[in-house]
Parts: C-alpha cells; structure tokens; sequence
C-alpha cells in the first residue's frame, strides 16, 4: 500500500505540468467512446421500423441512418482530436523531463556516478521515460473510454429492460474476481522485476566495458557470472510469479470469450423473449453491447498493466530528481591563485566510520604532490575532494586561499583538471573529444595539445585523422586512449592537475610516452598525483605517506629514505620486487 501511495505521488507530480492537456483528451474520450453506442441504437430503432406493421418512413429511416454516421463521424474525431492532445502532452513531458534529468545529471556530485552504474543511469534517463509515453499519451484517452463506452451501453440496456443488462454482464463477475487474485501484490512484485532486470543492463554494461580484460585474462566464465546470475535471479522472480498466474488466466479468460457470451445471452435471451420481457430487436442491441465488454475489458487489462509499470518508472524518475545536487554558495567566490590547502579535513562516504581523519597539507603552484599508500589508505578519496566528487565532512579544502563550497562549479572545473585511470571517451570525433577539454579551441591548439601529450602522430595515422570517429575508424590502445585525455587536459589549460597514476594499465612503451606527455602537463601547475608505482614519483617535490586515512609522513624521497619509516619499508618492498628501479617518473619541470 505504501508503495502504490508513493508511487501515485510521483506520478501526479511528474504529469503536473500537462494535467490540464492531459484533462482535455481525457473529455474528449470520453465523448467519442459515448458516441460509438449511437450505432447501436440506430439498429435497434432501424429494426423497430422495419419490423413494425404497416408502410416503411423512409424519411424517419433516413434520419436514423444520417444520426448513425453523423455520430460515428464526430466518435472518430473525438477519439484522434484527444489522442493529438495527449501526445502534445507527452511530447511537452518528455522534454520536460529530459532537460530536467541532464541538469538534475550535470548537478549531482561527480562522486555519485561512483555508486550508480550506467546500466541503471540508462534505465531511468531512457528506459523509464518510454514508460512514461504510453501513460500520459495513450492510458487516460482508452481507459476512459473503455470504461464510458461499457457504461454508457449498460445504462441503455438498463432503459430498456434491467434484466438486459444483467445478461450482458452475467460472466464478468468471474473474470473480475481472477483478475483481482491475479494481481495480488503487483507493485511490490514490479518493483523487484524492475530491480532484477536493472542489475541485469548494469551487468551486461559492465560486462560489455570490460570484455578486453576480461579475454586477454582468460577470465570470461568467471566474468559471465554476474551476468548469469543477474539473469538467473530475474527469470527466478518472474516465472515464480507469472507461472501459477497463466493457469488462472487461460480457464478465467474463457469468461469473456465471443463462444461463451454468444450462449450465456441467446440461452438467456430466448427465455426472456418466450416471457414476453424483452424483444428479439433488444435482445440483438444486448448482443452488440455484450461483445463489445471482452473488448474494453482487454484494454483496461492492458492499460492496469502499463499503468503500473509507469508508476514504477515514474518514482524512480522522481527518485533521480530529488538526488542532493552540489550545494553552490549563494555568493560565489574566484580563487585567488592555485594552491591546494587541505586544513584538518575529515571525509566519511556512510556518515558514520571516517575514510580520511584529521588531514593537512597544502600543495604550491609549480609543484607536484604525491599520494602513496596501501590499498585503501584514502588516497583516491582525498585526490576526489579537490575537483568536489564529495565534500567534506569536517575541515577545509581550500584552493587559493577560498573554500571549494564557495566557488561555483564552472569556476572550479576551469581551475581544477583530472585523469583518471578508467579513460571516458565520448562517442564522436577525435576532435571533439579533445575539445571537451575548450569548445572554442582552434585546430593549431588542439593539434598543439595532441603533441605535447604525444599522440599527434597516432592521430594522424587514423583513417579521417582528427575526424576519425571513437569506437568506428579510431580504435585506441589503453596507453593512446590516456594520452588522448591527457591532451584533452592540456588543451583545457587548468592551473590544478589531479593525476590518477594514469600508468596504471599501460605496456613499458606507452608508459614511457604517458611519462613524457605528464611532465609536459605539469609544467608551472599545480599537481596531485596518486601514485601506485613509488619508482615514478622519485623527483617530486613532495611525497604524502597515507595510512588508514591518516598522514603519516611527509617529505621529499631522500628525506622519508633517511627517515626510516613506512615509505623507506614500502620502498624496501617495491625495490625487491624490481631491484633495476630507476626511472623518475612524473616530476617538476621548471
């Protein structure tokens, strides 16, 4: 119960703002299903006027028959006059809603996406809206009319002879009662099948992005399993519940068959007309009306159903919308240079057990500043806190000298550039990939960029060149798909970099050029890197020791060596796995 209030009212929410659209096409329904009787009763007084005694009115049976078209005319106009109405609606919804959800998308904190995965993200943005279509532009203009035209064909055969219109609807009590057992718990049992089959698009979504891994690992079976145990899970779900319900709806259904109606009203209908009750011209008007119920009473069925489905859709909709979006200071402030500060700052993702306690450090311009660590250690939350993924939850991040709550999210992203390890390539060029990094960027700039970060030449070498398309003519290698992005950041031009050991994934040749392009990025910038490899960050200037989401040293490399402390033994232990270590890797170039 509490679900369906829940979702009603996101439902009513959501249409809001086409109710009155909505209302009209309903009206005009409405009219148009109450004129298709006029047929009906046009024969019942064409077969009076022919049955009756004495010379034929063909003036009165010529009237009739023009009532007859005329109402069937303005029926049809009706019904398409509101089904243009409601999809006006729809179409004002849809737009609505899609603005709505990309603004809703591009405020939510970036650390959100960490949570969602795309497969569900896709679902609520694109499957969910085309749930949505069928209700606001079809469901309200049938139903009403599936009910108006039962209604109005019963209240008829009520002025002719109750007992009519008892007959007519003398196997629908059955069909009624199974249908009202069939439909037991329906939204809670939705909800679960939409839960289900959402974690079966993430798990092909995931499964899809990582299949080159997966393969070059030999894992597939073992990657499968996700994706078979999310589908296992949904056909579990559904066929427990839909299984039992087919039994019930092949022996209800037959309630409502043509054959069935046909003998319940002749069998009945002949009783009534040898008791003098009804005539055999109102026994054929009870048989038209009749047949028309299994009809209405399939699209009330169907249109239940895809209610139903909609108003599952329509909370999750709603869900997405009331997601905390960034908070933006009311009175904005520009930095005031590009130093990093991070005064006693706490971080907790639950509210509850701290990821990072009681952190200070501050990174000048013209520096770089690395992050090492176990596994765990904090070091990509506290690198995420600077372009605001999160905020804090007590201390500071300042960046030139204002806190990151009081500088508005534009400004920041002008200020604050990232590579990741996981590179996000959009679907479009090659240029318009780089030129994420500027919109008004020329072709020398990007091209510019494109060297620097050394994959002009590969660039070149694709079959349209810069016009090459990502995922068609320009298939990149992980180590050229990175450089790409470090190029779209030094097209970007932000005076902070934060730096995910880009490396990470690459082959000995593309790390050497990835070392290159980042030295190349962090000339007179701000840099934070999150360092995993302690051999690439020996010429830093300064080097952050995190453990358990505390500082616990920090220094140059000699002086944490001379130290003797957790980064001399975390140094120890990578040397003996790699006792040729001497690479410098990203490093401050004056």
């Amino acid at each position: 119960m509490k679900t369906n209030q829940r979702q009603n009212a996101s439902l009513r929410e959501l249409r809001r703002p086409v109710a009155g659209l909505i209302r009209v096409g309903t009206l005009l329904g409405g009219i148009g299903a109450l004129t298709t009787l006029v047929p009906f009763i046009g024969i019942a007084e064409l077969g009076r006027a022919l049955v009756e005694p004495g010379p034929l009115d063909l003036a009165a049976l010529a009237v009739v028959a023009l009532i007859v078209v005329a109402g069937l005319g303005l029926g049809w106009a009706c019904t398409g006059f509101a089904l243009w109405v409601t999809h006006i609606a729809d179409h004002r919804l849809q737009t609505f809603l899609r603005r709505a959800l990309v603004r809703k998308l591009g405020r939510v904190p970036l650390g959100w996406y960490t949570d969602k995965t795309s497969g569900m993200v896709r679902k609520a943005v694109q499957d969910d809206l085309q749930d949505l279509h069928h209700l606001v532009a079809h469901h309200d203009v049938e139903f009403v009319s599936a009910i108006v035209l039962p209604l109005g064909g019963l209240a008829y055969l009520c002025w002719l002879d109750f007992r009519l219109a008892l007959l007519a609807v003398a196997t629908l009590p059955i069909y009624i009662a199974a249908y009202a057992w069939m439909m037991r718990g329906f939204a809670d049992k939705m909800v679960q099948l939409d839960a289900s089959f959402a974690r079966v698009s993430a798990a092909i979504v995931e499964f899809v992005h990582g299949i080159s891994v997966v393969k070059a690992f030999g894992q597939t079976g073992r990657a499968h399993r996700s994706y078979q145990s999310a589908v296992s899970d949904f056909s579990e779900r559904y066929t427990g519940w839909v299984r039992p319900l087919l039994r019930v709806e092949a022996f209800s259904s037959m309630a409502l068959s043509v054959p069935v109606i046909l003998l319940v009203s002749l069998t009945a209908g002949t009783w009534f007309i040898a008791r003098g009750w009804v005539s055999p011209i109102e026994l054929l008007v009870e048989l038209l009306i009749a047949m028309v119920i299994p009809q209405t009473v399939l699209t009330l069925n169907q249109g239940l159903t895809a209610q139903r489905k909609a108003l599952a859709a329509a909370q999750r909709i709603t869900a997405l919308l009331d997601e905390s979006s960034l908070p933006v200071a009311a009175e904005p402030q520009p930095p005031r240079g590009a130093e990093i500060e991070f005064e006693n700052i706490s971080f907790s993702y639950d509210g509850d057990r701290n990821v990072l306690s009681d952190v200070s450090f501050s990174c000048k311009p013209g520096t770089v500043t690395a992050l090492v660590g176990s596994s765990g250690a904090g070091k990509s939350t506290l690198a995420k806190l600077v372009p605001r993924f999160h905020d804090v939850t007590a201390g500071r991040v300042l960046l030139g000298g204002v806190d990151l709550r009081m500088i508005a999210p534009d400004v920041l992203y002008r200020q604050v550039g990232f590579v990741l390890q996981d590179v996000q390539l959009v679907h479009g060029s090659v240029a318009d990939n780089l030129r994420l990094g500027r919109l008004g960027a020329s072709d020398q700039d990007m091209i510019a960029a494109a060297r620097q970060a050394q994959i002009h030449h590969r660039i070149e070498a694709l079959p349209r060149g810069y016009d090459s398309v990502i995922g068609e003519d320009a298939v990149l290698s992980g180590g050229e798909a990175q450089r790409l992005s470090i190029a779209r950041m030094l097209l970007a031009d932000t005076p902070v970099l934060i730096l995910d050991e880009a490396t990470a994934y690459a082959d000995p040749e593309s790390e050497a050029q990835i070392q290159d392009a980042l030295s190349a990025v962090s000339r007179g910038r701000t840099v934070l890197v999150i360092a995993h490899r302690l051999a690439t960050i020996t010429n830093v200037d300064q080097i952050i020791v995190l453990d358990q989401g505390r500082v616990k040293q920090r220094g140059t490399h000699a002086e944490l060596l001379a130290a003797d402390g957790l980064y001399a033994m975390m140094w120890r232990s990578y040397s003996n796995i790699d006792p040729s270590v001497a690479c410098a890797g990203v490093r401050r170039v004056s």
